[in-house]
């Protein structure tokens, strides 16, 4: 039997996504946004509303950073959701953390976090189904700390993702199967 639930933005695993620019004064904002996906290979959609520090900075500097939070900073990166650099513009400072310039746009690097997308801003959606920002993603890289044969292993990322439900963070690690292949057994 099944039982009703409480609309929320239901779709679990949702992504504990670290959004970075730099502010006017060239000091480093992140925020944590769950809304956000890929829309392409290389176009990141995240809904994030205008009224966030980041999105006026993403529009004034053209670029942002998209990395994967990960267990080890689990902390950190609440606290880029429920602290405001609108309210608080040392924010990136007091958590700690550190972040370098990318080389290839207009945005932080976070060290810490283990992968991350650079982009360079494309558009600003709005309306009652606009997606908010669109980004093209330039540059990817990932710490060498959680890449075995030269490609990234998530096992080692330990990225997180945010239940909707019940407002926990979960740790994303164990693979259970091989996309693109364990679903030919049941084709005639």
């Amino acid at each position: 039997m099944r039982k009703k639930l409480n609309i929320t933005e239901g779709i679990f695993p949702m992504p504990v996504l670290m959004v970075a620019t730099y502010n006017e004064d060239g000091s480093v904002n992140v925020m944590n946004a769950a809304w956000g996906t890929m829309l392409a290979r290389d176009t990141v959609a995240l809904n994030l509303t205008e009224t966030h520090k980041t999105v006026t900075n993403i529009k004034l500097r053209k670029a942002f950073t998209v990395s994967i939070a990960d267990a080890a900073h689990v902390v950190e990166a609440d606290y880029f959701g429920v602290e405001s650099g609108n309210k608080t513009s040392n924010k990136f400072d007091n958590s700690g953390l550190t972040a370098c310039k990318s080389e290839i746009v207009d945005a932080p690097v976070i060290n810490e976090f283990p992968i991350c997308l650079e982009c360079e801003f494309i558009e600003y959606q709005d309306g009652e189904y606009g997606c908010g920002v669109i980004g093209k993603v330039v540059n990817v890289t990932a710490d060498e700390n959680v890449m075995t044969d030269n490609k990234v292993n998530i096992s080692l990322v330990n990225a997180i993702a945010f239940d909707p439900y019940t407002h926990g963070y979960y740790k994303v690690t164990e693979r259970v199967g091989e996309a693109f292949k364990d679903g030919l057994q049941l084709k005639k």
